[in-house]
């Protein structure tokens, strides 16, 4: 499968083409399995860019039927799930982050002198915080939670960490035993009130395995991202070339070849050639989970990479025009989109960003979006820029 047929699969499966775009904020997270949610603003963005939808209808989502939920899952990042995909994750990947920020936890605590036994203080809280959410349907912010939970508000600095009420939140929502619910700020910026997951979701679903929840995230990756190669996927699960390769196995995945030479993998149903799509253009916000779906970019990304991505290796804006990434969105001080190309675009091309840029400025209603993850070419100055500013 060369990079054509990827760039195919990668326009309609993520429905991030025009012509594919989908209908509503879950169809829009399950295109590319999850949403990217460390930046608040990323997840309206993200849905943005594949479905016609108004703001509040994410939030609807999140907060009113609540079929996407937060949860912190694969590499200690948070994420936007479905809701039915969350036991997958309980068991899995969240299951061994959970597991390594307790550890921690109770050793910082120890080692800070806030404990001799950081797990008894580590069990403490979190009964005294379920407890409290038991106690307010309604939830509880970090502060309220600090002030009815005094054994939670402790705090030192390590030489390697810091220690802080809110490290006993991670753990308790990585076990999926809380959940940031209600926001209690604006779109851009996530304030949440926590809840526990029961009184959030009413119904909650047993965690899996670990071996069928890998299978489980496994699969869904493949159906979207697929073909992708094992250092691929052992980078998005943030889990063990072991527990990938029986994920792989379990699943039924086959071999193929891409364009490198590199062997990556598919599903067995899923080996059939990809109508090619018509060319399109996306702009596509900070830590996308299209562009930070795979560990190994060059066949969208090209040379691009220092460019685009800071040196923690978090994605700024991204602009694309027929499957490759050409550059990078920002906003001016009044607002305005503008398309920064980072490579010669044909004039086809520069029309399609232009109205992009357009559709997204419309959906941004003058308002600005920051970020704490600019990249190289979102923070360069104008005038040092190699090709014509395109503006909405």
């Amino acid at each position: 499968m060369g990079d054509d047929e990827r760039r195919a699969r990668l326009a309609r499966r993520h429905a991030v083409a025009p012509g594919h775009r989908v209908a509503d904020p879950v169809e829009a997270t399950r295109s590319v399995v999850v949403l990217h949610a460390t930046e608040p603003a990323t997840v309206h963005l993200a849905v943005h860019a594949r479905a016609e939808v108004p703001r509040s209808a994410v939030d609807h989502a999140l907060e009113g039927e609540r079929s996407l939920v937060r949860q912190l899952a694969m590499r200690r990042t948070m994420f936007v799930f479905p809701r039915d995909l969350l036991p997958a994750a309980w068991g899995s990947a969240a299951a061994r982050v959970a597991a390594t920020e307790r550890t921690r936890l109770a050793r910082d605590l120890v080692a800070a002198g806030l404990a001799d036994d950081g797990h008894a203080l580590l069990a403490q809280v979190g009964e005294e915080v379920l407890a409290a959410l038991d106690a307010a349907p309604a939830g509880l912010t970090t502060t309220e939670l600090r002030a009815v939970v005094p054994a939670m508000d402790v705090r030192a600095d390590l030489p390697s960490s810091q220690v802080g009420p809110g490290r006993f939140l991670t753990v308790l929502g990585a076990e999926g035993h809380l959940v940031r619910g209600t926001n209690t700020s604006h779109w851009r910026v996530f304030r949440p009130r926590w809840a526990t997951m029961a009184a959030w979701l009413e119904q909650v679903e047993e965690p899996l395995t670990a071996e069928a929840g890998y299978a489980a995230l496994v699969r869904c990756w493949l159906e979207r991202f697929g073909p992708g190669t094992e250092t691929d996927l052992v980078w998005w699960l943030g889990a063990t070339k072991g527990a990938v390769r029986r994920a792989l196995a379990d699943v039924g995945a086959v071999e193929v070849v891409l364009g490198t030479g590199a062997t990556a993998y598919v599903l067995a149903d899923d080996v059939e050639p990809e109508p090619a799509v018509a060319p399109w253009a996306a702009l596509l916000p900070v830590l996308d989970p299209t562009v930070m779906g795979w560990k190994e970019r060059g066949f969208y990304l090209g040379e691009h990479g220092p460019a685009l991505f800071d040196r923690n290796g978090n994605a700024g804006t991204t602009a694309w025009w027929d499957g490759r990434v050409v550059g990078c969105w920002v906003q001016d001080p009044d607002g305005v989109v503008e398309v920064r190309l980072l490579e010669d675009v044909p004039a086809e091309g520069r029309a399609a960003l232009r109205a992009e840029a357009g559709r997204l400025q419309t959906w941004l209603t003058g308002e600005r979006v920051g970020t704490v993850y600019p990249s190289p070419a979102m923070r360069a100055d104008p005038g040092d820029l190699t090709y014509p500013v395109l503006r909405a």
